[in-house]
C-alpha cells in the first residue's frame, strides 16, 4: 500500500503555530525569540518550518508563548490547514 504524504510536517505545522500564537499575542518575532533564548533568525526560520528544531527550544517557546508543546503540535489548535493562503 502506498503511503501518501500528509499536507504539512509536524515540522510545519509547530512552525505555523508558533506564528499565529505570536501573532494572537502580539509579540514580536524579536521579543519571542528574547524570551525563548534564541535568536530572532532561528525563530524567523522555525516559524517557516526550515529549521530542525531541538526539543529544549520547542519547550522554550512553548513556555515563552504560555502553551504547552503538545498545543504546538496540533495540527488543528488554530485551524492551520484552513489558514495557510491566509499567511
Amino acid at each position: 500500500m502506498k503511503k501518501t504524504k500528509p499536507l504539512l510536517s509536524s515540522r510545519e505545522i509547530f512552525g505555523l503555530n508558533v506564528r499565529k500564537a505570536r501573532r494572537l499575542k502580539e509579540i514580536s518575532q524579536e521579543e519571542l525569540a528574547f524570551r525563548a533564548d534564541i535568536s530572532r533568525t532561528y525563530l524567523s526560520e522555525v516559524e517557516r518550518g526550515e529549521r530542525n528544531i531541538s526539543v529544549n527550544n520547542m519547550e522554550a517557546l512553548a513556555i515563552a508563548l504560555d502553551l504547552t508543546l503538545p498545543d504546538l503540535l496540533n495540527p488543528t489548535l488554530f485551524s492551520v490547514a484552513a489558514n495557510i493562503a491566509l499567511d
